[in-house]
């Protein structure tokens, strides 16, 4: 019986093994980058690992832009008319808000007066720039991509920040006009 039940044992761990890495394979979709993992379930945003998120400022085609402590660029949603965020749900899903759980750092370029934070909806920390919460956008597939650069999705335009925290129009690096 013992020999029947190592086997059985040995069975299920390979089934489990299997069902787990079936996800695992190569296929032609690309993976979701590490910066837009959700740090909580509840949560559609990002933080930084150790919990404080940081902004730095950038040269791109635009100009030089915000992006966050790994590079990814940082946008403002037009309707958002004060510091409190207006993208919730589907909107966050794919406008992730830039997310701290604790007080959000500056890196060389950007005006630390500037930084600041609003509480969200879901209850995760916003962090605001010049008064306007800072989303990512999840067709930016790399640091530096400004594929969400005047897009028109849930009802208003985005737009990337200078580092004085306005607004910079111009044509982003993708070609997605596509709007939800």
């Amino acid at each position: 019986m013992k020999h029947t039940s190592k086997a059985r044992t040995a069975a299920i761990t390979v089934a489990l093994i299997a069902a787990v890495c079936s996800g695992c394979g190569d296929d032609d979709e690309e993976p979701v980058p590490p910066a837009f993992v959700p740090t909580t379930p509840t949560s559609a945003g990002t933080a930084s690992p150790g919990g404080a998120a940081t902004v730095a400022a950038r040269s791109s085609k635009l100009g030089r832009i915000l992006v966050d402590g790994k590079g990814r660029t940082l946008y403002l949603f037009e309707a958002d008319k004060s510091e409190k965020s207006t993208c919730s749900g589907a909107c966050a899903q794919a406008w992730p808000p830039l997310t701290t759980s604790g007080k959000p750092k500056t890196a060389q370029g950007v005006k630390p007066d500037l930084i600041g934070t609003s509480p969200r909806d879901d209850g995760s920390t916003g962090v605001t720039y010049n008064g306007h919460p800072l989303y990512y956008y999840q067709g930016d597939k790399k640091p530096g991509d400004t594929n969400g650069q005047e897009l028109d999705q849930f009802g208003a335009e985005w737009y990337v920040l200078n580092a004085d925290g306005n607004k910079v129009e111009g044509k982003g690096t993708g070609e997605d006009g596509g709007g939800y």
